[in-house]
């Protein structure tokens, strides 16, 4: 019996398989695909490594960043509390001295000078928490800002 010549051609192919056909075989990389292979492993390190250390640039940026906040509301809040001490001692006083008015004229003569001196009190404390707010908005964004330009700069040289 004759075999065909399809049959023929699947036997050779089988024969011709390795024994094992996990093995790899054993092949020669060219010299420029290892070479394009080593460029490539080598820039992803350094890409790498840049990312690494502007991540940890950048978490040490919002750490002190945090820090800063984080003493910048202390003050606000200490400030805040002072203020409302001041004015809640200005009231107590200025309600004293009212209840021992001996007059109309005497307690309208009180409540307009406390009135006064309210409005410049409250004027400046009110000048206080801005400057203490601008001084907070300042330093907080401070860290970001030497990231920042630090970033720029790292770009204008890879450029």
């Amino acid at each position: 019996m004759t075999e065909k010549p399809a049959t023929r051609a699947v036997k050779k192919t089988i024969a011709a398989l390795p024994a094992d056909p996990f093995t790899v075989p054993n092949v020669e990389v060219p010299a420029v695909v290892r070479e394009f292979a080593e460029k490539s492993v080598a820039q992803a390190k350094e890409a790498y490594a840049k990312m690494k250390t502007a991540a940890e640039e950048a978490t040490d940026a919002l750490e002190d960043a945090y820090e800063t906040s984080r003493k910048g509301v202390i003050d606000f809040n200490i400030q805040a509390l002072d203020a409302a001490k001041t004015n809640t001692d200005a009231t107590f006083a200025f309600f004293k001295e009212f209840l021992a008015a001996k007059s109309v004229s005497e307690a309208l003569e009180l409540q307009t000078a406390f009135a006064s001196k309210q409005f410049e009190a409250i004027s400046t404390q009110a000048k206080g928490f801005q400057e203490l707010a601008t001084k907070l908005a300042t330093e907080s964004g401070a860290p970001f800002k030497g990231v920042f330009e630090k970033a720029l700069k790292d770009v204008k040289l890879a450029a």
